[in-house]
């Protein structure tokens, strides 16, 4: 081969595949980023209910109520009984995306490559978005007035002396104190790793009492989540059962809930603001929900759903008269309080 050949193919193009298209295979790798970035930091989503649909703004899931039995009198006709029926709607949000444009003259001076370091952080900044998104609605399922679901919602009484001094015995609904599991309506002192636990052994007997069923999932926030390693707790004491590890850092289930940790809990200070947008589908405000005292949430997988119209994807384009390459990374979908009384906040 001539050294000086002009076949375009004999020369050796880093983004060209087995066609004829010379960035082939550059799109591919950004989308492969932006969804492995997409994949490693969210943590919500394998959590709840989640439909895909085709088309149209929203999916419907059914909410069947409970019948009754009763015994039967000999010659009398049985007519049946009624079973109540209703269906929660899961309306689907605006387009969000995350965007970056990388100038061809700016990417020819650089020193080190940004685009792998984009499509990172784009990844990064959708999977925050629906952790925020999804973590408020499940908030909402525990402290909310409720949805058009057959089960009712929780009430003060069910949390009577468990939701901390200003509530009293009367409780709030929805929520625990976890400072006042062991000692009710005491609450002057720092939360330590024993109260946790007892918390989260406190929701799971409020589960059990109002026969919610189903695999139980706990997220606490960063605080709480080390407070838990911390020496004085069961979690990690194996000589009980426990099987966290200071070692490794991790806690991984206490009383059979399965622990994780997140900074996108819907508490007051939010290191960044809940996406909004302009059209009638949007409802920024149905996650606007804060709490300057949670800790955390325990909850099934019924407690919320998400209805994606757009699953995750990515494109990149040249565009010649801006001389550089925009990228960009999007989804469609919207989240919705599913089941009543299928989940439970931790306070403090």
């Amino acid at each position: 081969m001539s050294w000086n050949s002009t076949d375009e193919n004999s020369t050796s193009r880093l983004g060209k595949g087995s066609g004829s298209d010379n960035r082939a295979l550059f799109l591919k790798q950004f989308s492969g980023e932006v969804l492995t970035a997409f994949e490693e930091k969210n943590i919500a989503m394998p959590l709840h209910r989640v439909r895909t649909i085709k088309n149209g703004k929203s999916a419907q899931f059914p909410s069947i109520g409970v019948t009754t039995a009763a015994y039967h009198t000999v010659g009398q006709v049985i007519y049946g009984g009624s079973v109540p029926a209703s269906e929660i709607t899961v309306t689907v949000d605006d387009l969000l995306v995350s965007s970056a444009f990388v100038p061809k003259i700016d990417e020819a001076m650089n020193h080190y490559d940004v685009r792998s370091i984009y499509s990172s952080e784009m990844g990064n900044a959708l999977a925050n978005a629906a952790d925020r998104n999804i973590f408020s609605t499940i908030y909402e399922a525990a402290t909310g007035s409720g949805n058009g679901d057959q089960q009712a919602q929780w009430v003060n009484a069910d949390f009577a002396g468990l939701s901390g001094a200003s509530s009293g015995a009367t409780g709030a609904a929805g929520k625990i104190d976890i400072k006042t599991v062991a000692s009710e309506d005491v609450d002057n002192h720092t939360p330590n790793g024993q109260e946790v636990v007892d918390g989260i052994i406190k929701a799971l007997e409020i589960f059990d009492k109002n026969d919610v069923t189903g695999e139980k999932y706990c997220v606490l926030n960063p605080e709480t989540y080390y407070i838990l390693l911390g020496s004085d707790t069961t979690a990690i004491n194996r000589d009980v059962g426990g099987n966290g590890s200071v070692a490794t850092g991790q806690v991984p289930t206490v009383g059979g809930v399965k622990i994780f940790m997140s900074n996108h809990l819907p508490i007051a200070a939010q290191s960044t603001p809940t996406p909004s947008g302009t059209n009638e589908a949007n409802r920024a405000t149905a996650y606007a929900s804060r709490d300057g005292d949670l800790r955390g949430l325990i909850f099934t997988k019924d407690a919320a759903a998400t209805v994606k119209l757009l699953d995750l994807g990515v494109e990149s384009e040249y565009q010649i008269e801006r001389q550089g390459t925009l990228m960009v990374a999007k989804y469609a979908m919207g989240h919705n309080v599913l089941r009543n009384k299928s989940a439970i906040a931790f306070v403090s």
